[in-house]
């Protein structure tokens, strides 16, 4: 069965990764890098183990649109109302719901500055193939 895995970062994060500064930074170099290694880490390790379809990473929020309404509105990002937004995803190809959660729970494992790890998140969603697996 099929199971995206999607982690969530703020406009802040992504402004600090890049070296732009804030009111107090959080991210430095080190911080960055270590994430850097740490995600490719995850991901070879997933690719080896064969359980990994396929991962992305998004550009920040500002680089975002929305479409909504009918007639449809289109919005630039970043949205003041949004505080996290998708940073990235992966679709994993595992045996079970527990073995999606376990593959997950490897990325509290992440280096990250505390002011983000204690806020940090990510879900595990099953990936429908057909509409007759929708489980209501």
């Amino acid at each position: 069965m099929k199971y995206m895995i999607l982690s969530y970062a703020s406009q802040r994060d992504y402004d600090e990764m890049a070296g732009k500064p804030g009111d107090a930074p959080v991210w430095s170099g080190e911080d960055f890098a270590a994430m850097g290694a740490f995600m490719a880490k995850f991901n070879q390790d997933l690719e080896a183990s064969g359980e990994l379809v396929e991962t992305r990473a998004l550009d920040a929020p500002v680089h975002t649109r929305r479409i909504s309404g009918a007639p449809a509105l289109v919005t630039d990002g970043p949205y003041a109302e949004t505080q996290e937004v998708l940073a990235g995803y992966w679709i994993i190809d595992v045996d079970s719901f527990d073995r999606a959660t376990e593959i997950a729970a490897r990325l509290s494992e992440c280096p990250a500055p505390p002011e983000v790890a204690k806020t940090a998140y990510a879900d595990v969603r099953p990936i429908i193939e057909h509409a007759s697996e929708i489980g209501l």
